[in-house]
């Protein structure tokens, strides 16, 4: 059997408080839609190149495709989370916490369930607390990376205390997931004022955080988004980054892979947000039947990375 890692998955609600405790619940179902996502997908995310200035984050398509993200983050539960991975055949599956929201604790007890799920740490920037301790202890209880998601964290990746979160981790020598890219997460306006900061997610904080740690090891989290070639700039100078190409096109993806090399690629979904068979095939279409670049895409990269 083909080994698969996705790099880049959730479990819970990350967008709203509690969210770990969609994690269990049984029978839930992605509310029927309109899901501009999955047409996207259809077509293997064909207009992905298309940039910020072409996007009307007021008009109704890009509202609908708000509306339908958020109907398959409330289906993150692990009974489908592992559906979606056996349709897909893949093996492993990274689950991403955004504290305070869906915590590494709640990883913790899906992947004890399920070997198959691999738990990363994250930073509860909400609260103070022994952050060294408490990431070391992450580690030994299975933690293979933390995540750091500044829009939804309301945290900037240069503030003092994300800087003090990722020297604390730097010792474990595994990947610092970072989501990267500017993006809106909801509809409400009272959410959107109060629980996201989208300009967080531009690629200047993310490339200062790799300057100031050249020796750790960052996944750029969706290669930037629409905000690609900014990171693709990145690739020959800063040789710690690496990339997961959710949500991108074909055409993308190959330029990504000629810019990173075949070994600072990761292959990851953001399921539920992404769907993965769609993602998969993005890919096997990048890599044109290179079966040595799939090997190295689909499992080596993620294992040497997370060291499993």
């Amino acid at each position: 059997m083909e080994k698969i890692i996705d790099i880049h998955a959730h479990l819970g609600d990350i967008c709203y408080p509690n969210g770990g405790a969609l994690i269990e619940k049984k029978g839930i179902k992605k509310k029927r839609m309109l899901d501009p996502v999955s047409l996207s997908e259809w077509i293997n995310h064909r207009f992905d190149q298309l940039d910020d200035g072409e996007i009307d984050v007021d008009g109704w398509l890009y509202k609908k495709t708000v509306e339908s993200e958020l109907e398959r983050n409330f289906a993150g539960t692990r009974e489908n989370f592992k559906k979606s991975m056996v349709k897909a055949g893949v093996t492993h599956s990274v689950a991403l916490p955004i504290p305070p929201r869906v915590t590494f604790e709640d990883l913790k007890i899906s992947a004890h369930k399920d070997p198959s799920i691999i738990p990363f740490s994250g930073i509860d920037f909400t609260r103070e607390y022994d952050v060294q301790a408490t990431l070391d202890q992450h580690v030994r209880d299975g933690a293979r990376g933390i995540k750091l998601h500044p829009i939804l964290q309301n945290e900037k990746l240069t503030s003092k205390r994300t800087f003090e979160a990722v020297e604390a981790f730097a010792v474990h020598d595994l990947p610092v997931l970072v989501h990267t890219g500017i993006s809106d997460y909801y509809l409400n306006e009272g959410d959107k004022k109060n629980l996201q900061r989208p300009e967080y997610g531009e690629i200047r904080y993310f490339l200062e955080l790799v300057m100031a740690f050249p020796k750790v090891k960052f996944v750029a989290g969706h290669a930037g988004l629409s905000q690609w070639l900014e990171i693709k700039e990145m690739a020959a100078v800063h040789k710690n980054v690496y990339i997961d190409c959710t949500f991108k096109g074909v055409k993308t993806v190959q330029e990504l892979i000629d810019a990173f090399g075949p070994e600072r690629v990761l292959f990851g979904s953001d399921w539920p947000w992404g769907y993965r068979r769609p993602a998969l095939r993005i890919m096997k279409k990048a890599c044109k039947g290179d079966k040595h670049l799939e090997k190295r895409i689909f499992y080596e990269n993620a294992a040497e990375l997370l060291r499993i």
